[in-house]
């Protein structure tokens, strides 16, 4: 027995995953099941979610919080060469 899915995304990304399916030969409901397909048989989600930047986002978090601590209680400096001869202390 089938069941009905649905899915609410917006019409940019639907408009980009429709086009990028149909040039595999797919359309986007086959793109779909493929992937919940993939869900069960691998009992995870079947790719790395990553940042832009290639951190995967179970570090992402951390990142952040270690970036706003940067940010309110970090060292400033002007030049980079300042910020070697303070951590290079001779």
């Amino acid at each position: 027995m089938n069941s009905l899915i649905t899915v609410r995304v917006d019409s940019k990304t639907k408009k980009a995953a429709q086009k990028t399916l149909g040039e595999l030969g797919l359309d986007l409901s086959s793109g779909v099941k493929m992937f919940l397909e993939q869900v069960v048989k691998t009992e995870s989600i079947p790719f790395i979610a990553a940042t832009r930047q290639g951190h995967k986002l179970r570090h992402w978090k951390l990142y952040k919080k270690e970036i706003e601590w940067a940010k309110k209680h970090g060292k400033r400096y002007e030049t980079a060469e300042e910020m070697f001869a303070d951590i290079f202390k001779k």
